[in-house]
């Protein structure tokens, strides 16, 4: 890793280790400020005018910035660790940090990662389901990944017992990518039993968690997780559920993200299918019975195993940014113009502008004026 990256992690370390600073006040604080380091080096005054930065946050800025030194030694040792089991440590603003998770709300700062991302990973498909699947749910759960793996789909999973191992392994076994998202840190492997197919897949797929080494498998950590699985497909399949089962979380929040859900039907009298069949009749989630009916639904055209896949490109603004959207559609326009036009206040705005230059929706140029990119 050169120098200047180096820093550039030390610096987002550093101020994310303030209690009270998380994700989107950083977006704001970046909003006003060109860097990382500046905010670290900022005055008070300055500070304070950011929303959402009170009097104590803006304090603890400040005196951040004494103890850099301890957190680059910290981030030193990190670096070796992970480079000791052939892993990595990016940032939100690194370029290989994958697109559609920064679409969502809240995404994770930091991701370790074992293995490597390609252009396939771009049109990711998310299977779960239960621990304790039924042999209907790992028949499908196979057959399903099998087939999206033929089609050059990558798999999406969390690396658990049932559905999840099943979708890892029947992918690799149709020489297929998938990639896993993890509770714990990369070095603690959960279920241990999954030690070979965690190792398979990092040699075609990856293995992601935004849990540093050492972190435990926690029951609180897989909740979270599950919102970086949804987050990373562009469609979430559910397979034999319960209805307070964690792949429900996982479908309620691809719904929050705005991406597809799907769920395969099963016996109303099975515990199992209580899940998919709820997102079913609530109209949460398509009904599927075979791998055709997601791919039409995600425009993912395919004719043989061979043939090049491609998506229509799905980016997801919000409403503010949708308004901000529709007032520079057309003409570039400056900050204050923005504001007035959109009826958003201009350090709303900003931030909102920020999030969509992350999209590469908008561009910012001199004299803070922003265009459609």
């Amino acid at each position: 890793m050169n120098q200047e990256r180096f820093k550039k992690l030390s610096y987002l370390k550093q101020l994310y280790s303030i209690e009270g600073i998380g994700p989107q006040k950083i977006f704001s604080l970046l909003s006003k400020f060109q860097s990382i380091e500046q905010i670290l080096n900022s005055r008070f005054n300055d500070l304070v005018e950011v929303d959402g930065i009170n009097k104590i946050l803006a304090a603890k800025i400040i005196n951040a910035s004494e103890s850099i030194n301890s957190t680059y030694d910290q981030l030193e040792n990190e670096l070796e660790s992970l480079e000791k089991i052939d892993a990595r440590l990016i940032s939100y603003f690194d370029e290989e940090y994958p697109s559609l998770l920064k679409n969502i709300y809240f995404p994770p700062l930091f991701l370790y990662i074992k293995g490597s991302f390609n252009n396939s990973d771009l049109s990711s498909i998310a299977i779960v389901g239960t621990r304790e699947p039924s042999s209907y749910g790992r028949n499908i759960a196979e057959s399903f990944a099998s087939e999206l793996a033929l089609k050059g789909i990558t798999t999406i999973s969390g690396l658990a017992r049932g559905i999840d191992t099943i979708v890892h392994s029947a992918t690799l076994k149709a020489n297929g990518r998938t990639i896993a998202i993890i509770g714990s840190g990369l070095d603690v492997i959960y279920p241990s039993e999954n030690k070979k197919l965690f190792n398979e897949i990092t040699e075609n797929g990856v293995v992601i968690s935004e849990y540093p080494l050492g972190t435990k498998p926690d029951a609180q950590n897989f909740p979270r997780r599950n919102r970086i699985i949804s987050g990373m497909s562009i469609g979430t399949l559910v397979i034999e559920t319960k209805i307070n089962g964690g792949a429900m979380s996982t479908a309620n929040y691809a719904l929050d993200q705005g991406r597809e859900v799907f769920a395969v039907p099963g016996m109303v009298s099975s515990k199992c299918s209580e899940g998919p069949n709820l997102l079913i009749q609530k109209g949460s989630a398509k009904l599927v019975t075979k791998i055709e009916d997601m791919l039409d639904e995600l425009r993912i055209q395919f004719r043989t195993e061979t043939d090049n896949i491609s998506v229509k490109p799905q980016i997801e603004l919000n409403f503010f940014e949708e308004k901000i959207y529709s007032v520079i559609k057309d003409e570039q326009k400056q900050i204050d113009e923005i504001s007035l036009l959109s009826g958003i206040s201009t350090s709303d705005c900003l931030v909102h502008l920020l999030s969509m230059e992350f999209k590469g929706v908008v561009r910012q140029r001199p004299g803070k004026v922003f265009s459609i990119d």
